[in-house]
């Protein structure tokens, strides 16, 4: 049966194909081996530069199309590739013959030892993947989060003098401006990129164990640590050094786990938005054929944000165990790390789903100020920490516990229970006409 969106086990191949299909580029199989065919290639290259006789006379200008080797790869040549593993039952090596038989076809047959020479399959593995995963961030990833910046910015600025009643603990608190909530998220979201930008992209490169062995038995002469440093940096990667066999991961980990707090930032968003709506305090715009319930004619649902919400969550428990799994390998080398990260693009494609939601939600997002102002109307009581504050300021005796007495034996607190409160105090006119100036609709700091 072939594959189609009905019959894939995954919804990120199936239900959520469309929305996942760019990240295919970077964590497909096909990709995987584009990327191995990309490491093999630059390696090979990087070698006719050094000091390897061999080289001497080689034909720099054949370099060119020896990169086409993988700037023309295509659906054929991962064919080709899967072919040659059939019969090799080992993937990187499978990669290895092909690149011998594309060099054939160029005529260089007598260098077709120094592909992949020296290397264990690792070298390429723990290059391919950081570096697929460097540019997925850079070409996905950083976009569609800078899409969800772009809309908390533009709300925060939109509502940014909106004074809306605060709730903590699910109780009336202190006022804030409407603004301000999205522009918590937006920098909260902000610095962690920031973090994120921080983190280096760190690759393995020095043979069997790490330790360059047949590099350095075959060429003692050549400084091999140097020669992988240079590779790796113009890869746009660092060179993780020593290692074992694989490289350690570490950097990698921090990575997701910098990914896991920019999702659980959003699930705080996402539930925050839901409560909202619950309490009407936004309206949603409304699609003419969607349908909210099954059974309830008049529903519209939140379901952009609970969607977000559980695909965020998903990203975040493979994205925990990938972070928490990948730095542990038994001695040298142990398989485990290999089947993971083919998983790698799960947790990507997860939370791109997700961004994907969030944004459709928060561009339907109406404000409902009627219900906001109601709110504040009815809760006068919240100014009471103003009023006791600026009493504190004028030394008035036990301003707490007035206040706290006042607000708790009366169960309505509107303006005039307030004002008639102030007008009892034993303060001069211009304090009382300063208090009466607070209101839940100016009382929203800075």
């Amino acid at each position: 049966m072939k594959l189609n969106s009905l019959n894939a086990i995954s919804p990120i191949d199936g239900r959520y194909h469309s929305k996942t299909l760019n990240y295919s580029n970077f964590f497909s199989e096909y990709a995987l081996i584009k990327y191995r065919v990309l490491v093999e290639i630059e390696y090979f290259i990087a070698l006719t530069k050094s000091e390897i006789s061999t080289f001497k006379n080689f034909p720099k200008e054949i370099i060119p199309d020896i990169k086409k080797i993988y700037t023309q790869f295509n659906q054929n040549n991962a064919l080709e590739i899967k072919k040659i593993e059939k019969e090799t039952n080992h993937d990187v090596k499978a990669v290895e013959y092909f690149i011998k038989n594309e060099f054939k076809k160029l005529k260089l047959d007598q260098y077709l030892e120094f592909i992949h020479f020296g290397l264990t399959s690792q070298d390429i593995n723990n290059t391919a993947i950081p570096l697929s995963i460097k540019e997925a961030i850079s070409k996905v990833y950083k976009p569609e989060i800078n899409e969800i910046i772009k809309l908390l910015e533009k709300k925060a600025k939109k509502y940014y003098s909106l004074p809306m009643l605060a709730r903590t603990h699910g109780q009336a608190a202190s006022p804030t401006r409407l603004g301000k909530e999205f522009d918590v998220f937006k920098t909260r979201i902000i610095e962690q990129l920031n973090f994120l930008n921080s983190i280096p992209f760190a690759a393995k490169f020095g043979g069997a164990t790490g330790n360059f062995n047949a590099h350095k038995v075959a060429f003692p002469n050549i400084d091999w640590k140097k020669f992988a440093g240079s590779l790796l940096n113009d890869l746009g990667l660092k060179h993780s050094f020593p290692t074992t066999q694989i490289e350690h991961y570490d950097h990698l980990a921090s990575l997701f786990d910098c990914l896991k707090r920019v999702n659980t930032i959003l699930i705080d968003f996402d539930r925050d938005m839901w409560t909202y709506i619950s309490m009407d305090y936004f309206k949603q715009k409304i699609q003419k054929n969607e349908v909210g319930s099954s059974a309830m004619p008049h529903k519209v649902n939140p379901i952009d944000f609970e969607n977000s919400e559980g695909n965020l969550g998903l990203a975040n428990s493979i994205f925990e165990h990938l972070s928490s799994k990948l730095p542990i390998s038994r001695l040298q080398r142990d398989l485990t790390d290999s089947t993971v990260l083919r998983n790698v693009g799960v947790p990507f494609s997860y939370t791109s789903i997700a961004f994907k939601s969030t944004i459709s939600g928060i561009n339907k997002l109406i404000v409902n100020k009627v219900k906001i102002e109601e709110d504040l109307e009815n809760n006068w009581a919240v100014i009471s920490e103003a009023i006791q504050t600026i009493l504190r300021r004028e030394g008035y005796s036990k301003p707490y516990e007035t206040l706290k007495n006042l607000t708790r034996i009366n169960s309505k607190i509107n303006k005039k229970t307030i004002h008639d409160f102030i007008d009892s105090l034993n303060i001069g006119p211009e304090i009382k006409t300063e208090l009466k100036n607070i209101s839940p609709y100016n009382y929203t700091g800075i």
